[in-house]
């Protein structure tokens, strides 16, 4: 074997390698937060539409179970909330903050059918959402669905400006 044979196979080795960890960082999720899209590029995605007065949300874009965080900024506040459709089929809105946990402005994530704080790890069936409120149970949000979209009036949004005094990191 040649010095040049040698040194291809340590250089496609050593690219392998790479290839390998990559895969398996992204596998992890690992890479998540440099792919993420913001809550407006996810809401423009699904086809949600704001108006002076709503947000409309296509209820098709809610049928996978999926929930759907979006963001609401009005006077330089964000107000981040989220909706789904449960297991049950219902479809449901919440404030993406509750009543114990909203000062650490850390919000929700989907583990399949739950929602789940990102503060103190307290577990929520998809289809408890805007039903059970207080605690630690997302804020209900009301909304009514209308020609195929779930609308969501911003008075509404905006009523729970308090539990959202920072912006999220």
């Amino acid at each position: 074997m040649t010095v040049n044979q040698r040194n291809g196979w340590i250089i496609g080795g050593v690219a392998a390698g790479i290839l390998v960890v990559a895969v398996a960082a992204v596998s992890a999720g690992m890479l998540d937060g440099l792919f993420k899209k913001s809550p407006a590029e996810i809401g423009k995605a699904a086809g949600v539409v704001e108006t002076a007065d709503a947000v409309r949300i296509p209820l098709k874009a809610l049928d996978s179970g999926k929930a759907l965080f979006l963001l609401l900024e009005l006077d330089g506040r964000q107000m981040h909330y989220f909706a789904l459709k449960s297991r049950d089929g219902a479809y449901r809105a919440a404030l993406d903050a509750c009543d114990v946990c909203f000062k650490s402005n850390r919000g929700y994530r989907q583990e399949a059918d739950q929602m789940v704080c990102n503060n103190c790890g307290q577990k929520f069936a998809g289809n408890k959402i805007g039903a059970v409120k207080g605690g630690c149970n997302p804020h209900p949000l009301a909304h009514k669905e209308e020609a195929g979209f779930m609308v969501i009036r911003k008075a509404g949004i905006v009523a729970g400006k308090d539990y959202f005094a920072g912006k999220r990191s």
